[in-house]
C-alpha cells in the first residue's frame, strides 16, 4: 500500500519512506521505518516513528524489505552475442529477481574484455541500456599482462581467468604458471584474480560426453580435475600473496583443502551457485542440455557438502554464473550433451531457488540475504551495496517469502526462454525492486555503471 504524504511532525521530510514489521537490518528481521533522501538510506528508526516522506509504502504483514541483491557472476554477452543474451534483458531479469548491482564477466562478449578499449566499449553500449547497476571485470588471457593495471586503473574490479578452454577461442586459457605471473602482477595494486578452476589435463584423459546420457557428461568432468585445479590456485596464491576466487565450486572434495588454505593464511575466497545446491545429477533426464554446465550439477550426497560449507563459512557466498546461450546453441533437437553450450540460465530466479531450498533446511532468510548481497558486495568491495543500513544506497526487494509460483520459462525477462528450472515450483515471490529509492519499471533504464574505487559512478545520459 503506498500514499504519497507521511506525518510531517519530524521536520524532516524524506523523498521515501517504507515501513514494515519485517525489515532485513543489521541487527535482523525487525520492525522499522526507512527513510531515503538522494539515492541513499539516511533513517532506520523504530516502527510507529511516522517519518514523513513524499512517497510512504506500507509492507503486507507477508513481506520483508531486504537489500537489493549482488550477483557477481553474470554473463552478459554484450557487444558480439547479444543475441545470447543483453544488458537490456540481463538487467531486467535481475530486477524481476530482486538483484540490484551485477558485475559483468569478461568474455562471451566480443571483443572480450582484455584491454581498457574493450572496457571502453562495452560501457558505451551498456550506458543506456542498464535497469540495475553494473560493473565489470577484466580478464586474464596469455599476453596480456601489461594490460592488467590499465584496465585496474580503468575501474575493472579484478580479473578472471580460465585454466582449461573457456569454450570461447578469443579468451583462451592460462596455465598455472602464467596464472602465478599474472598474480605477481596483481599483487602490486592487491587487485582479485578469479579462477574458474578446472584441470585441463585432467579432463583431456577423461571419458568423452558424447551423447544425450548426463551421467557420461558428469564423467567426462570429474571431480579429480576441479579438485587438482583448486590445489593448483591455493598454492599459487600461497606463493606470492595474492587474493584469489575460486569461481562456481562444484565439488565438495576442494572443501577440506580449501578450509586447511584459510586457516595457513592464503588469501582465498569461494563462491558457488543456485544451480548446484539446488539440483543433482541424480535427477537429470537424458538429452536435458539446460542443464549443462561447466563444472557440472554433482550428485546429492555432494550438494549437501555444498550447503554444510556455506553453514560453516568455508563458501563465502552464491552468485548466478548467469551463461545464456541460444537455444539452437542447446541442441535441444539432439540433446547432445558433448555439442551444447554449458551454461545455466537462473538470473531472474535465484533468490527464490536459494530461499526454496534454504527454508528445508531451516535456514533463516538473513543468512539467504547474507550470501547473496552482503558477501558478494564485500568481496567485490562494493562498500554501499549489500546491506540495509544509514549511508547504504537504497536498494531494495520486497520479498514475500511465504508465496509461491510455478516457474514460467515464457515469462522469464532473460532474452532466451530456457533454464533447467521451467515447471519447478518456488516459494518466495519478490514483488518490487528498488534502485537507489526508485522504484525499477523495466521501462526505463536508471542503472548506473559502477567503477571500482569509485563513490560516484557514469549515470544515464537522461538521469
Amino acid at each position: 500500500m503506498s500514499n504519497t504524504a507521511g506525518n510531517e511532525a519530524h521536520g524532516e521530510i524524506y523523498d521515501l519512506v517504507i515501513r514494515g514489521k519485517r525489515v532485513l537490518t543489521t541487527a535482523g528481521i525487525v520492525p522499522r521505518e526507512v527513510g531515503v533522501r538522494n539515492g541513499v538510506t539516511i533513517a532506520l528508526e523504530p516502527l510507529g516513528n511516522n517519518l514523513a516522506g513524499r512517497e510512504v509504502i506500507e509492507l503486507a504483514d507477508d513481506e520483508t524489505l531486504i537489500p537489493g541483491l549482488v550477483d557477481s557472476h553474470v554473463h552478459v554477452n554484450e557487444p558480439g552475442r547479444t543475441d545470447w543474451e543483453g544488458f537490456a534483458s540481463a538487467t531486467r531479469a535481475a530486477a524481476a529477481g530482486g538483484v540490484t548491482t551485477i558485475i559483468d564477466m569478461p568474455l562471451n562478449s566480443i571483443p572480450a574484455t582484455v584491454n581498457v578499449d574493450a572496457l571502453e566499449l562495452k560501457r558505451s553500449v551498456a550506458r543506456d541500456q542498464a535497469f540495475v547497476d553494473v560493473g565489470f571485470w577484466g580478464g586474464a588471457i596469455p599476453g596480456n599482462t601489461k594490460d592488467l593495471r590499465p584496465l585496474h586503473d580503468d575501474g575493472a574490479f579484478g580479473f578472471k581467468c580460465f585454466l582449461l578452454h573457456s569454450g570461447v577461442d578469443e579468451f583462451p586459457p592460462l596455465d598455472p604458471d602464467e596464472m602465478e605471473l599474472d598474480m605477481r602482477e596483481l599483487t602490486s595494486y592487491d587487485a582479485l584474480m578469479l579462477v574458474h578452476a578446472e584441470d585441463s589435463r585432467t579432463i583431456d584423459r577423461a571419458p568423452t560426453a558424447q551423447g544425450d546420457h548426463y551421467e557420461k557428461f558428469l564423467a567426462s568432468r570429474p571431480r579429480g580435475a576441479e579438485n587438482l585445479a583448486v590445489a593448483e590456485v591455493i598454492e599459487r596464491a600461497r606463493w606470492t600473496g595474492a587474493r584469489a576466487h575460486i569461481l562456481h565450486l562444484s565439488s565438495s572434495d576442494a572443501l577440506p583443502m580449501i578450509a586447511s588454505a584459510r586457516r595457513d593464511g592464503v588469501k582465498l575466497t569461494v563462491e558457488t551457485c543456485p544451480h548446484y545446491l539446488t539440483l543433482m545429477a541424480e535427477e537429470i533426464p537424458n538429452g536435458a542440455t539446460a542443464y549443462k554446465c561447466c563444472p557440472p550439477i554433482r550428485e546429492a550426497s555432494n550438494r549437501e557438502k555444498l550447503w554444510q560449507g556455506l553453514l560453516d563459512g568455508t563458501i563465502d557466498c552464491i552468485v548466478s554464473d548467469h551463461s545464456p546461450s541460444t537455444l539452437d546453441l542447446k541442441d535441444l533437437e539432439n540433446g547432445d550433451f558433448a555439442v551444447a553450450w554449458g551454461g545455466v540460465s537462473s538470473l531472474q530466479l535465484g533468490l527464490s531457488l536459494i530461499w526454496t531450498e534454504a527454508r528445508h533446511r531451516g535456514i533463516s532468510l538473513e543468512k539467504v540475504v547474507h550470501w547473496m548481497s552482503t558477501a558478494p558486495a564485500e568481496l567485490v568491495q562494493l562498500h554501499r551495496k549489500g546491506k540495509l543500513a544509514p549511508g547504504y544506497d537504497a536498494d531494495f526487494a520486497i520479498f514475500a517469502a511465504d508465496d509461491a509460483f510455478i516457474v514460467d520459462v515464457k515469462k522469464l525477462k532473460h532474452k532466451n526462454p530456457i533454464t533447467p528450472y521451467d515447471g519447478r515450483a518456488l516459494s518466495g515471490v519478490v514483488r518490487r525492486t528498488f534502485l537507489r529509492g526508485h522504484e525499477l519499471d523495466g521501462i526505463t533504464p536508471t542503472g548506473n555503471l559502477l567503477r571500482r574505487g569509485e563513490i560516484t559512478v557514469e549515470r544515464p545520459a537522461d538521469a
